[in-house]
């Protein structure tokens, strides 16, 4: 994979690549949008709880197919709470590390359930 911020592009803003460049012998997991609800099915309260676990949810999910955070190329961030996006990139930043996937960001007026303040979808590429 290689991870492309080319000068005739405009610099990212945060932790992200314009784009990304994939071989096509690869496996391909796309990933659900994942909320900030635990594995027991409770809601975590506060934008930063929900990020964490959403994040927590990815990783398992991510684990169960034999990759990890290294292997996501694009993620996609639903945000019900323009004011608390400073959390999310933070805690994203705190999960990725120095690895940058292509993002969008999106603020939206809600999600499928009132509680919930942020989901993230994704696509991770492992290289065969």
């Amino acid at each position: 994979m290689q991870f492309i911020n080319p000068p005739g592009a405009p610099k990212p803003t945060s932790s992200y690549s314009q784009g990304v460049l994939v071989s096509a012998s690869a496996t391909r997991l796309i990933i659900s949008g994942q909320v900030g609800v635990a594995p027991d099915g409770t809601v975590k309260q506060g934008m930063r709880a929900q990020t964490e676990q959403l994040f927590a949810n990815m990783k398992a999910v991510l684990q169960a197919a034999g990759m990890d955070a290294g292997h996501v190329v694009k993620i996609v961030t639903y945000c019900t709470r323009p004011l608390e996006t400073g959390v999310v990139r933070e805690v994203r930043s705190d999960f990725f590390g120095s690895h940058t996937p292509a993002s969008t960001f999106l603020i939206v007026p809600a999600l499928a359930n009132p509680d919930f303040l942020i989901e993230i979808e994704a696509e991770a590429i492992r290289e065969d």
